[in-house]
């Protein structure tokens, strides 16, 4: 499946028990088809120390939600939308809002 999302994009959730919440994308792994959201999904893993400079201890962080359960805000209408593609006069190609029509993507 094709990743319509990017790192840094803000992202909905739809599905799930973080559902209704919402957060920037901070990483995509697209070969899982997964997503890792800032401060959302926040789980607890032990951590052995590795010398002084990082001690041991429970740390907190984001686990991946499956791509399925997030959709993408759009800047200009902040809705919940799907992600179209369209190609430019200039050939190259863009992310699309469907529910506005608005380019996505700021290059």
């Amino acid at each position: 499946m094709k990743a319509n999302l990017k790192k840094d994009d803000t992202v909905l959730v739809i599905a799930g028990k973080e559902r209704g919440k919402s957060g920037k994308v901070v990483r995509v792994l697209a070969e899982r088809d997964k997503v890792l959201v800032e401060r959302i999904n926040m789980i607890k893993r032990h951590q052995k120390p590795a010398g002084s400079q990082s001690p041991g201890g429970i740390v907190e962080k984001e686990a991946a939600l499956d791509i399925s359960n997030v959709m993408l805000l759009c800047a200009s209408c902040d809705k919940p939308t799907r992600v179209g593609r369209k190609e430019l006069d200039n050939g190259t190609h863009v992310r699309v809002c469907r529910s506005c029509g608005e380019v996505i993507d700021k290059s």
